[in-house]
């Protein structure tokens, strides 16, 4: 049995970190990923899907990614279900993410700044020691 997805797409808003009780963080968003085909009007359209990212890499989205980054997104399809409070059963299918890859840089840098990560350093052949 496999459940694999890949998706490729830009998030609606910026992720929300959380934290369970034992302190392991958990991020969500959604996903606007593109459709291939155009819809009868000639317009394209998007699915919506949302995102579940857990531990470090979670803190990591939270940090560096926000509303319109561009990402992929590689994990597996969970769907689960709740009973609401007048009795009604719903369904919620989203993805758990196992590797969130960044495609393009935010113009501000990320919700860090890139100014935290130092300056370019110029160096010669004659620097790399092989």
């Amino acid at each position: 049995m496999l459940n694999r997805v890949v998706l490729i797409g830009r998030l609606t808003k910026d992720p929300e970190l959380r934290y369970t009780p034992n302190g392991v963080a958990v991020a969500t968003f959604t996903l606007a990923v593109n459709r291939s085909r155009l819809n009868q009007q000639g317009e394209r359209e998007a699915d919506f899907i949302p995102i579940v990212v857990w531990q470090k890499q979670a803190e990591n989205c939270a940090n560096y990614i926000g509303k319109g980054s561009l990402v992929a997104v590689d994990g597996r399809i969970q769907v689960r279900t709740y009973d609401t409070q007048d009795g009604q059963r719903r369904w919620i299918t989203e993805v758990i993410a196992e590797n969130v890859r960044f495609l393009d840089k935010r113009e501000n840098g990320g919700k860090q700044g890139t100014e935290s990560l130092g300056s370019e350093v110029s160096f010669s052949d004659d620097d790399i020691p092989f």
